[in-house]
């Protein structure tokens, strides 16, 4: 074996390195967290786009329908339980979170208001637009996704263009490309997502009608593995914004790259999910009816657009390592048999 050329390798791209790069770019273009901010203040200030009063009386139907064929009480008691809770969530609903990564995963703008679901702010109790037809509800669902989409690109595009610094800006995406390939592959995940999620959240609500404890377990276990197969599909934007990929492809290098550096990759995702989520309950201590939330609103904006530039040079500085190793192979295999 040749061992000159093993040490010649370079070391892979560390975790800490990664999240400090990212820190100091936003530290130092920090106008790159106005769109989570500025989103955000709307969620909270703004008017709230409610869909309880037309949701109600369906939902009501079909937890009546549930309750008799029930004949413990224990069972009545969880069921009436798990109504509250529905309800009050589905009240507290703002439609115009749809905007939001949270539900335009992968490619959005995170927002700390759509995980809250604030209903009160220091101007008072939010005014409330209700959705009055489901035609009316569907067409808002469809109109926001596209706004989630839209200025998620944007946001991607700005964030990834600023981690590339001005030396690279030729290698910069367009922003109508971006705009195209953030749309496909939203349509990718969404189709995907529906085709997964559906079994499971039936499965899910059966088990919960049986046994809460056992429907615990049954979502730990799904969580747990869903780590797991996050991990190869997490950077799968990160072709279109870093490399011009077209969507397709971008996903076929993000899994690729999961399969060699899998150990690494799992560390840095599992480091941003317990950054993000850690911290997400620092910025939901202040009360939403105080300025004081301001600071959280931004804090948070900081916080998750720093992870988004680290995971941009994470998978820059992986790929161009991964392609120097990938290089040396090849030269391995080319090489006299008495030099291997």
């Amino acid at each position: 074996m040749d061992v000159q050329r093993l040490e010649a390798l370079p070391p892979p791209p560390g975790v800490v390195n990664s999240l400090k790069t990212g820190f100091d770019v936003v530290s130092g273009h920090v106008v790159l967290i106005l769109m989570p901010l500025i989103l955000d203040v709307f969620l909270w200030l703004g008017p709230r786009l409610s869909v309880g009063d037309l949701l109600s009386p369906m939902y009501k139907a079909i937890f009546e329908q549930a309750r008799l064929s029930l004949v413990s009480a224990n069972d009545v008691t969880r069921l009436t339980a798990f109504q509250d809770l529905f309800n009050e969530l589905l009240q507290r609903f703002n439609l115009f979170s749809l905007i939001s990564r949270l539900q335009t995963f992968p490619i959005g703008v995170s927002s700390l208001a759509a995980k809250i679901m604030p209903e009160n702010s220091p101007l008072g109790i939010q005014n409330i637009v209700q959705v009055s037809s489901l035609a009316g509800l569907l067409g808002y669902m469809f109109l926001l996704v596209l706004i989630g989409w839209l200025v998620g690109g944007l946001y991607f595009r700005w964030v990834s263009g600023t981690v590339l610094g001005d030396a690279k800006r030729e290698a910069e995406i367009g922003y109508g490309r971006a705009i195209v390939q953030t749309f496909i592959l939203s349509v990718i995940w969404f189709v995907a997502l529906i085709i997964i999620s559906v079994p499971i959240i039936l499965i899910l609500m059966a088990l919960t009608f049986i046994s809460p404890a056992v429907a615990s377990g049954a979502l730990f276990v799904i969580l747990l593995l869903s780590f797991w197969l996050i991990v190869p599909v997490f950077f799968t934007p990160h072709g279109i914004f870093i490399r011009k990929q077209n969507a397709l492809y971008s996903i076929y290098t993000s899994l690729r790259m999961a399969r060699f550096t899998l150990p690494t990759s799992g560390i840095f995702v599992f480091s941003v999910f317990v950054l993000s989520t850690g911290l997400n309950y620092l910025w939901s201590v202040p009360a939403s009816d105080s300025w004081m939330m301001l600071i959280g609103i931004a804090g948070h904006a900081f916080i998750t657009t720093a992870l988004l530039a680290a995971s941009f040079a994470y998978y820059r500085d992986m790929n161009v390592w991964l392609q120097i190793v990938f290089e040396q192979l090849q030269q391995k295999k080319g090489a006299p048999a008495g030099s291997v």
